[in-house]
């Protein structure tokens, strides 16, 4: 498999050696059209079975006969890389398939005649095309163009799922790897546990986010200018269209196949930071995120369908960087396995805890104070690794040196810069997106607010022009 390493070509320009295997993620979708127009042309049940058999086994199988690739592009190819558009439309190629699966799939659904166990796979289907997605929509998401955030949108119409774009991008991105985050799996936690727990709590983030940035441009929330009603504005045109032409019954399976889609993205979620946790200074600020606050994986086929999303800890650092641009970090904690493999691992809790709870002690150097605990289990998870004196002596987690930071002189500025990706706040210009007309003046602007374009550095962060 060495055509997928990444090498120094003869001219000294670097090869991207997995540029024509990206087509494989716009593949899986149109894998479940093909299922589902074999089964309409006469073929076997069977079919319906044949995108989840390939992503929960053969995708997991190629991860361990091909193996991780820690190589990064070096940083004199990141520029034209980031700017060939070649990979976008690798992005954009994946919507037409997802939307023709899930239209196909409710036809089918409705009048295909099947017995349970088809069905059972044309639910699995159609939702794992949309679960996945969900990825999709959140590479397009964290752009800064317009159409990408449109795009972003309508890919998660078909999960009904349009809130996710507020709350990751301005929800967990400031809040990962803390108690606060509903998207930030705790160590002793489920993911049974936590599915009801992430999903309700994004929702309420979501919403919250929204309602605030409406009101500081004197909106209310029940507003077209929703970001949140937008998306699922969507969810309800598509849905409502389909259930038109082919009735209820298209209307049931279109939701379940969502939630199994939601729960597909949710199970990501739960082994991303599973345990990880960012301490607090003796102010109360949290610390910066690092590499070392996501679970990451160089395993090459799942990197391929996912757009290295398993690359996790510099897509926290940089969200808007391009995926064929990701690096790997050699101090960033890895999983044991692909994320395809992973997720089948969560849904058994007794394996998952046997398999990642060592993992997560070893992470924290045997100092599970410093790890985010599921709250009903802290004492015990303590007592299990640490001994029944630490637990009973235990306080919480850590407070980090407080951070020296001295009183603000007043600021003057009008002009201020994100460190990490150059973002402006110009006081003349504003930032109308989130709520700030021309003329908001820096010192009027909220201490928690966050960069709007990398939501890594928050307000004390930037840097005076």
């Amino acid at each position: 498999m060495n055509t997928l390493r990444s090498t120094m070509g003869e001219t000294g320009a670097w090869r991207d050696g997995k540029r024509w295997w990206w087509l494989l993620s716009p593949a899986l979708p149109l894998l479940g059209v093909a299922s589902v127009l074999g089964v309409l042309l006469g073929g076997s049940g069977l079919l319906l079975w044949l995108m989840p058999l390939v992503f929960y086994g053969l995708v997991p199988l190629l991860d361990w006969v091909i193996g991780t690739d820690p190589v990064n592009a070096p940083e004199s190819a990141v520029g034209a890389l980031e700017q060939d558009r070649y990979y976008r439309r690798i992005v954009y190629a994946y919507i037409p398939s997802q939307y023709a699966a899930t239209i196909l799939g409710a036809w089918l659904a409705v009048h295909g005649g099947l017995a349970w166990w088809e069905l059972l796979g044309l639910v699995v289907t159609a939702g794992m095309a949309n679960g996945v997605g969900i990825n999709t929509a959140h590479e397009l998401g964290h752009k800064t163009h317009a159409l990408e955030r449109w795009l972003a949108k309508f890919t998660l119409a078909p999960v009904a799922y349009g809130h996710f774009c507020i709350e990751h991008n301005k929800g967990h991105h400031k809040n990962v790897a803390t108690a606060e985050d509903p998207a930030s799996a705790r160590m002793g936690e489920s993911f049974w546990a936590f599915l009801p727990r992430t999903v309700i709590g994004s929702i309420r983030s979501a919403w919250r986010i929204e309602a605030a940035r409406l009101q500081r441009s004197g909106q209310r929330a029940w507003s077209a200018g929703n970001e949140n009603l937008q998306a699922w504005g969507m969810t309800v045109v598509l849905f409502g269209a389909i259930t038109a032409w082919l009735g209820p019954w298209a209307l049931l399976f279109l939701l379940v196949q969502a939630a199994y889609g939601a729960a597909l993205l949710e199970v990501v979620n739960y082994l991303e930071h599973y345990g990880l946790l960012r301490l607090r200074d003796a102010n109360g600020r949290v610390e910066r995120c690092q590499p070392r606050h996501s679970w990451n994986s160089n395993h090459v086929m799942t990197n391929l369908l996912l757009y290295q999303l398993q690359r996790h800890s510099d897509h926290h650092a940089n969200p808007t960087r391009r995926y064929q641009a990701l690096r790997h970090f050699e101090d960033s904690p890895q999983l044991p396995s692909g994320y395809a493999s992973m997720v089948l691992v969560a849904y058994f809790p007794p394996l998952w805890f046997r398999l990642m709870d060592p993992r997560v002690v070893a992470h924290h150097r045997g100092d599970l104070t410093r790890a985010n605990l599921q709250p009903s289990r802290r004492w015990q998870l303590l007592a299990k690794w640490m001994g029944r004196a630490v637990a009973d002596r235990d306080r919480g987690p850590p407070i980090l040196g407080a951070s020296g930071a001295s009183p603000q002189a007043v600021v003057t500025a009008a002009r201020h810069q994100c460190p990490n990706c150059s973002f402006i706040y110009d006081d003349t210009l504003g930032y109308p997106p989130e709520g700030f007309p021309p003329g908001t003046p820096w010192a009027r602007l909220p201490q928690d607010w966050s960069c709007p374009h990398c939501a890594v550095r928050d307000k004390q962060d930037f840097a005076a022009l």
